[in-house]
């Protein structure tokens, strides 16, 4: 496959970062130019960034039951566009710095589900939105036994409050297909599912 873009990092000149805003999350100011496809550099080119570090999400599948685990939790940035800012998700968390992105999936699985899993397969990353954030999620697929699993869980340290739903995998399909699962994470998680659900269900036999 041939490489399409002709540029890299060092095509592009950081003049100043700056911290504008430090919360829950940070925000910085980018003040850059960068090569042109024409020939050249721009001009300067100002953006605010939402610095909020990389994320990990997993989805547990059962291969036994043919049935997968789904979190729900209020998402208060949904209000803006849909009826319900409850969403079926993927179990997720924040790396807060770590790369060992396995044992991010294993201690949020604990916390918002009540998991211990077995088998991890990385299934692929992500830039969430490269415009405005620096975020990049890691995305796995976990062998899981649910024939237990489902509650409510969640860490009251972090406000979190988190029904934990088994689903056939047939039902989170359809509710994917129909748009009522519509978050990134859990978007493509399932469309990877469906694309590697066979070979995935081989090297488990």
């Amino acid at each position: 496959m041939s490489t399409i873009t002709c540029f890299d990092n060092k095509d592009v000149l950081l003049e100043d970062v700056q911290t504008v805003f430090r919360g829950f999350f940070k925000i910085q100011t980018y003040h850059f130019r960068h090569a042109l496809f024409a020939g050249g550099m721009s001009q300067t080119i100002t953006r605010e960034i939402l610095e909020r570090g990389h994320a990990v999400a997993v989805l547990p599948y059962d291969p036994a039951t043919d049935s997968l685990l789904l979190i729900e939790q209020i998402r208060i940035g949904a209000m803006a566009s849909k009826d319900s800012p409850w969403l079926l998700e993927c179990i997720a968390g924040m790396a807060e710095g770590s790369e060992d992105f396995e044992q991010v999936a294993r201690k949020e699985a604990h916390e918002e589900a009540g998991l211990q899993l077995d088998e991890l397969y990385f299934m692929t990353s992500y830039l969430s939105s490269p415009g405005g954030t620096t975020e990049r999620l890691y995305l796995y697929l976990a062998k899981a036994d649910l024939s237990d699993a489902g509650g409510i869980f969640g860490l009251d340290t972090e406000g979190e409050d988190i029904k934990s739903h088994v689903l056939p995998y047939s039902d989170a399909i359809a509710r994917l297909n129909s748009g009522e699962i519509d978050n990134a994470a859990t978007v493509i998680s399932l469309q990877w599912l469906a694309l590697n659900k066979e070979r995935m269900l081989a090297q488990w036999a």
